[in-house]
């Protein structure tokens, strides 16, 4: 049974679609079978995957609005065992469509069951908004993955996500755990980040993931050629921060399944 991780933040701009693509892309690599679920209106995702707009029949919105089957929605990216459930920008009109939904808030994990069984892992970029749509990721999810960028006012939103992943967790989804958080954005030559960095790391009581994704031209160039950053560069230093993120987040499991760590 897959296990499905939302990548989750309120703030936007913290590296969510980034880590989204790039990680789902180093585990792909690594042989796991992997879906990653674009769940934002922008579909940067999709996108940056290389899926093309000709090869979208239907998207995320299809299978919220007009129960198109999931099965028929996913499609596969250029990077091997990498699949995409695609959106469009019609998913921001989701929102309203969906308010007199019975059971709206578990929409996409039903939807989901059918293929879940699929995957090793499933990865759901969300809006950096705490709408229905974010509400159904969380609620499907079984652990959630903070991307925290390294400067102040992302530190001051930290808060506020981990009290809606409780509320979440009490009212819709009593098995949504934090997977952990996730340092992005780091420039060491900026003395704030790093002080950010010393916060998170010693102060908060969630995991904090060691890998730190750094500031760098790789990254941000991979998504306009359509590419996640290992098949863009494979020797650059932004694909070696998301293999590590992937090795790590990798140990996690094992260690929760009572596997020995490689």
């Amino acid at each position: 049974m897959g296990k499905i991780v939302a990548i989750a933040n309120q703030k936007g701009g913290v590296g969510k679609t980034t880590i989204a693509i790039n990680l789902g892309a180093c585990l792909a690599l690594m042989e796991y079978k992997v879906l990653i679920i674009d769940a934002d209106p922008q579909a940067n995702t999709t996108s940056g995957t290389g899926i093309e707009p000709e090869q979208i029949k239907y998207s995320v919105y299809d299978c919220f609005i007009n129960e198109v089957p999931v099965t028929d929605a996913i499609v596969s990216s250029p990077t091997p065992n990498l699949d995409i459930l695609p959106s469009h920008i019609d998913l921001v009109g989701a929102e309203l469509e969906l308010v007199s939904r019975f059971r709206r808030e578990y929409i996409m994990k039903d939807f989901l069951e059918p293929v879940r069984g699929q995957y090793d892992f499933i990865f759901i970029d969300c809006l950096p908004s705490l709408g229905i749509i974010t509400v159904n990721s969380l609620t499907a999810a079984d652990s959630v993955i903070i991307p925290v960028q390294a400067e102040i006012f992302s530190l001051e939103g930290l808060g506020k996500l981990k009290n809606t992943i409780s509320l979440v967790k009490k009212q819709l989804n009593q098995q949504l755990a934090i997977e952990g958080i996730v340092l992005t954005m780091y420039d060491k030559r900026l003395r704030l980040a790093n002080l950010v960095i010393e916060e998170v790391q010693n102060h908060s009581k969630d995991r904090v993931f060691e890998t730190i994704v750094h500031r760098n031209s790789r990254i941000s160039e991979a998504p306009s050629n359509h590419q996640p950053v290992i098949m863009y560069d494979a020797g650059s230093k932004g694909t070696i921060n998301f293999i590590n993120l992937a090795h790590e987040f990798l140990s996690f499991q094992k260690a929760e399944n009572n596997q020995p760590t490689v």
